[in-house]
């Protein structure tokens, strides 16, 4: 075969390749194409939905609160006119009772004019007591129009326009959330959330983070968190599983939440960090992630090691006093190569380690460790922050490290620590 078929089939193999890969680039293209009209069609659908529901519940709930206001106000009705008509007729029934007892007493009177001589004198006599007795010159009083009730309906017209305000301005339609998720980092036994702002004409007052497992059917989110902040480090989740996260916001001077941000996937592939259960002087939480010195010794300083070595260089290792005892010089937080048993402090040889006198005003200690290889001498790059100040410096180690063991040490009881 020439060189000059080789140098063809050559970049006929090659062409091939190519077109391979430019198919696949465009079926990855395509596929995303896809996914994007799907969230397109999709969230049409929601939205449809959700305006549909809502405003078919406040029709309801306006013509029930309606319904009643008119109810009400008819009662308000009958009741004055049950109120009003009651002496009027009884007023009617005396009038109708008077009037009854003189046609009475006329068709006795004409009676008495007709009868004969011999009983007129009688009857004209029984006619002047009946006469006198039915008090002919008392008549009942009737009341006057100006004093008996009008009964009237005051309507505001003012009510539909200021209806019509509310409800034109009633809800909203966008097409992308003020707010979305920019980075997930995973942590030990958690995920560190931040998100960002992507309208920048959308004044946040608060934000808003849940979560949920992945793939669960019946999972429901959860907050994670409500505040200020643009992350949140979100804690007691199970290594190598899928969690879905989501955002949204709360504009100053409102009280409803901002459309949610899309969903953004993350795991985390690191074991949460453990103190070591079994420490005399140290009782654990059911996570073992919070430690509490139960008791004191003035002799000794006992110390509580992680359950393994647990941090890797580059992450960021957090301890969070949350309750604190009497201080002692012994008194000590911080990362070490190994775990030595029987040691009277943290404040020992490959170790680094921040004193009681150092994190006692602050409740948050942070520490990171850059591992660095200079001419043959292996270091850490030792970043310590404690409120807002941060010391740096360089740990000399005997050998590569890339893995540590935290640990914490005091002497008095009433020291409570949380690490992350």
């Amino acid at each position: 075969m020439s060189v000059e078929v080789d140098v063809l089939l050559q970049e006929a193999k090659e062409s091939i390749e190519a077109a391979q890969n430019y198919r696949s680039e465009l079926q990855q293209r395509l596929h995303g194409l896809n996914q994007a009209r799907k969230q397109v069609r999709g969230s049409s659908g929601q939205a449809r939905e959700a305006l549909r529901r809502h405003f078919s519940e406040l029709q309801t709930a306006a013509t029930r609160l309606l319904t009643e206001r008119l109810t009400t106000l008819l009662a308000e009705v009958d009741a004055i006119e049950a109120e009003s008509v009651k002496p009027l007729d009884d007023c009617q029934s005396l009038i109708e009772h008077g009037v009854g007892q003189a046609d009475e007493l006329l068709r006795e009177g004409e009676a008495a004019l007709r009868c004969g001589l011999g009983e007129k004198e009688d009857k004209l006599g029984s006619f002047t007591k009946k006469a006198m007795h039915i008090q002919l010159d008392s008549l009942p009083e009737v009341p006057a129009l100006v004093d008996v009730p009008c009964v009237s309906a005051q309507l505001d017209d003012s009510l539909l326009g200021l209806l019509r305000d509310r409800v034109s301005r009633h809800g909203s339609v966008s097409s992308h959330p003020p707010v979305q998720i920019e980075e997930l980092q995973e942590r030990p036994g958690g995920i560190l959330v931040r998100w960002c702002k992507v309208d920048e004409d959308f004044a946040a007052a608060d934000y808003r983070l849940q979560h949920r497992r992945s793939g669960s059917g019946g999972s429901q989110y959860e907050d994670s968190y409500i505040g200020r902040d643009c992350e949140f480090l979100v804690l007691h989740l199970d290594p190598h599983t899928d969690y879905l996260f989501r955002v949204c916001a709360r504009g100053e001077g409102r009280t409803e939440w901002s459309p949610w941000s899309i969903p953004q996937t993350g795991y985390t592939t690191l074991a949460p960090h453990e103190w070591c259960p079994g420490t005399e002087g140290y009782i654990l939480s059911s996570r073992r992630n919070i430690a509490l010195r139960n008791d004191s010794s003035q002799s000794r300083c006992p110390v509580l090691y992680s359950n393994a070595p647990t941090y890797f260089c580059g992450q960021t290792l957090t301890f969070k006093i949350s309750a604190a005892g009497p201080v002692d010089r012994r008194d000590s937080l911080g990362v070490c190569v190994d775990s030595e048993k029987g040691a009277e402090s943290l404040q020992r040889d490959q170790a680094v380690c921040i004193s009681t006198n150092e994190f006692f005003e602050t409740f948050y200690q942070t520490i990171t460790f850059i591992p660095m290889n200079e001419g043959g001498n292996f270091k850490l790059r030792v970043t310590i922050g404690s409120g807002n100040r941060e010391v740096v410096f360089d740990w000399l180690v005997d050998q590569a490290v890339d893995c540590l063991f935290f640990g914490c040490s005091f002497v008095h009881s009433g020291w409570k620590v949380l690490v992350f």
